[in-house]
């Protein structure tokens, strides 16, 4: 068999083609002249230390010319190795770059609910940079920014001399334009030498094709400071709460140490730390001539404020942000984390306020008809185990309006307690009549006598503040709850709670949490009764029934009544109203499981959620909050099927729509059959 011809290439392809295997085969030994040419360079640099000031001028400049040598071919090789000289990426993306920013998340009347925010970033301009933050970077990270082209080789010479005769890394020679390349162009992923190589090469790359303020506020912009924050401006809003027109000379310089070791020595989490090197940078500040001895004194006395400053969020719905967080990721991909979209949900402001304060105070009141459970723990205050006021409230934090307090001293008419933030409050025995022991659904315990009987010194519990404004002692709810509102007219969810507080718990109940709605379910399999000929005024017998049911004792199944009684025929309008069990069981039987099965999905109800046995009539199906709203927005729409959603509308940065909602709305001239359609 004759062999395929070989295909001819073009003389700009064998060309390709050869220039890459000279670069496969050359690559092993320039490698090997690179390391032996840069290890003896830098010897000979450290050696010069030594002899430059005993040696003669000619062998000063034999020294310097063999180092000057060595440098160069290291600097050739890593041009080569790096990236090529035509494949390196433009810089042009940087001149138009625009930070990532996360998204803000807002109520539908304006109000910030919170932020899709996994970086904090704030652009600005570089006239917008005060002086002497400038400076401050300046003086510290690169005194010779405006000099130098991208590499400093006095600075370059200075550490490697020094380092090699120190023994090991003790100074760095990185310059500003090489901070901005390595972040800019490098990723973890890219180690060793090859690292360094690229680094050297995208640092000319951006000197060539940008000035040197330019440079600047591209740098300023886009360092890390720790705790998610790039940016000089980021850093000022979260560790000082203040712009950058407010920054006085200590918390610039302050800022200025922090790049250095972002996360392990930045003010908050180390602050011993972060001072000397604040103390540092403006003492590099002085001896450059930026600020003068007396601004350096008065500078180094000034105590740092530093503390962290999350953004103010003008109304709490966590439950409901991390919904919106959910979708705005189905919708826009990963960028919906950084490209600064304002997404605009549906939810009102007052309602949600209400609904937060409707849940949480339901619950706290149910709670307190279930009795006290006692303190959340006993420290001891006395003796050789004891432990300080301060220290026993130390990493228990408020939860919703409970504050957590010591409990000092407790005597018949009353009790003292000590607060986190070292005031005290003094309770009565009226703010703890409530903690009665449980007994059972209708009994409690007797009421307290005294105070002692409920407090005792060192227990650690709750308070809050009732309507009047006065203390009374509370707890944390054992149990949970959810709500959801929603407009009928087109499925726009209004508030949504998912529990009591979404730091303890962020399981979202509102959407997630599956429970049988009991009689709630009735209405349905009544409106499928009336589709099947029956109407309000129809009479059903409410009396005992039986069902075969092998799986209960005597295989047969007996519905009950709650209260156990039996009312005989009674009109279908009063059954419900008066939810009798019995009627809707017989209900069901006569109009069939399958039928009602089926029927019932027109609410939006999952046909898998509701069971294929009697016990359907008495609401023994599975289902969500939102989706038990969803079905009874049918009957108050008159008979449409709404689809809820909570994202009205995403605009970018520049205020273009990228998606707005267009749910249908409800058709009051149109006729339309009972969820249907």
């Amino acid at each position: 068999m004759n062999a395929e011809p070989k295909a001819t290439l073009s003389l700009r392809e064998r060309a390709a083609v050869w220039a890459a295997d000279l670069k496969r085969r050359a690559q092993p030994l320039a490698r090997r002249a690179w390391r032996k040419t840069t290890v003896w360079s830098l010897r000979a640099m450290a050696r010069s230390r030594v002899l430059l000031h005993a040696a003669s001028r000619d062998r000063r400049v034999w020294v310097g010319a063999a180092a000057g040598l060595g440098l160069t071919a290291a600097t050739g090789f890593t041009w080569w190795q790096s990236c090529g000289f035509d494949t390196c990426p433009s810089v042009a993306e940087l001149r138009e770059w625009r930070p990532s920013t996360g998204d803000r998340l807002v109520a539908h009347d304006g109000e910030l609910l919170g932020m899709i925010d996994p970086v904090r970033r704030i652009p600005v301009a570089l006239e917008k940079i005060p002086e002497h933050v400038r400076e401050a970077f300046i003086a510290v990270e690169d005194k010779r920014f405006r000099q130098h082209n991208g590499i400093d080789v006095r600075g370059v010479v200075r550490a490697a001399v020094h380092n090699v005769a120190a023994g090991g890394v003790r100074e760095g020679a990185s310059t500003i334009t090489m901070q901005l390349a390595r972040n800019a162009f490098l990723t973890e992923s890219v180690r060793g030498w090859k690292r360094k190589a690229l680094e050297v090469r995208y640092t000319a790359l951006i000197e060539s094709a940008l000035s040197k303020d330019e440079i600047l506020q591209l740098y300023l912009n886009k360092i890390f400071f720790g705790y998610r924050s790039y940016g000089v401006a980021a850093a000022a809003d979260f560790y000082y709460g203040k712009t950058l027109d407010q920054l006085t000379l200590a918390d610039s310089a302050m800022l200025a140490a922090i790049p250095k070791a972002p996360s392990s020595a930045n003010p908050l989490s180390n602050p011993t730390r972060a001072l000397q090197r604040r103390d540092y940078v403006l003492l590099r500040m002085r001896d450059e001539g930026y600020i003068t001895p007396a601004e350096y004194t008065e500078a180094v006395r000034t105590p740092d404020r530093a503390a962290p400053h999350e953004p103010k969020l003008e109304m709490s719905a966590p439950y409901l942000a991390e919904m919106v967080r959910q979708e705005a990721l189905a919708r826009l991909g990963e960028k919906a984390l950084t490209a600064g979209y304002r997404v605009t949900t549906t939810v009102t402001s007052s309602l949600q306020r209400d609904a937060d304060f409707a849940v949480r105070a339901g619950l706290e009141e149910y709670d307190r008809r279930h009795g006290y459970r006692g303190a959340e723990a006993h420290i001891e205050l006395e003796g050789p185990d004891a432990i300080t006021p301060a220290a026993a409230l130390e990493g228990r934090e408020q939860v919703a309006s409970l504050l957590p307090a010591l409990v000092l001293a407790a005597d018949r008419r009353e009790a003292t307690l000590r607060l986190a933030d070292g005031s005290e409050a003094v309770l009565p025995l009226k703010a703890m009549a409530w903690a009665r022991p449980y007994l059972k659904a209708s009994a409690r315990g007797a009421a307290p006598t005294a105070a002692s009987q409920v407090l005792a010194r060192g227990d650690i519990v709750r308070i809050q503040l009732d309507a009047e404004g006065a203390w009374r002692l509370a707890q944390i709810p054992a149990a949970q709850a959810a709500l959801v509102a929603l407009d009928p007219e087109d499925g726009a969810i209004r508030a949504l709670v998912g529990g009591y507080q979404f730091n303890r718990s962020k399981f979202n109940r509102a959407v997630q949490s599956n429970r049988q709605p009991g009689s709630s379910f009735k209405p349905f399999l009544y409106s499928a009764a009336l589709e099947r000929g029956f109407t309000p005024a129809s009479v059903v017998n409410d009396a005992p029934v039986e069902f075969p049911d092998p799986s209960r004792p005597g295989g047969v199944w007996r519905p009950q009544n709650d209260n156990g009684r039996f009312y005989g025929p009674m009109k279908l309008r009063q059954a419900l109203v008066q939810s009798r069990n019995l009627v809707s069981v017989r209900l069901l039987d006569t109009i069939g499981i399958g039928y009602a099965r089926e029927y019932i999905t027109r609410f939006g109800l999952p046909l898998e959620s509701l069971p294929n046995n009697m016990s359907l009539a008495l609401g023994t199906a599975s289902a969500a909050p939102l989706v038990m709203a969803r079905g009874y927005a049918v009957f108050a729409n008159g008979g449409y099927r709404i689809e809820p959603y909570v994202v009205a509308d995403v605009h970018d940065s520049e205020g273009r729509t990228i998606y707005a909602a267009k749910p249908p709305r409800v058709c009051r001239e149109c006729t339309q059959r009972l969820a249907e359609g």
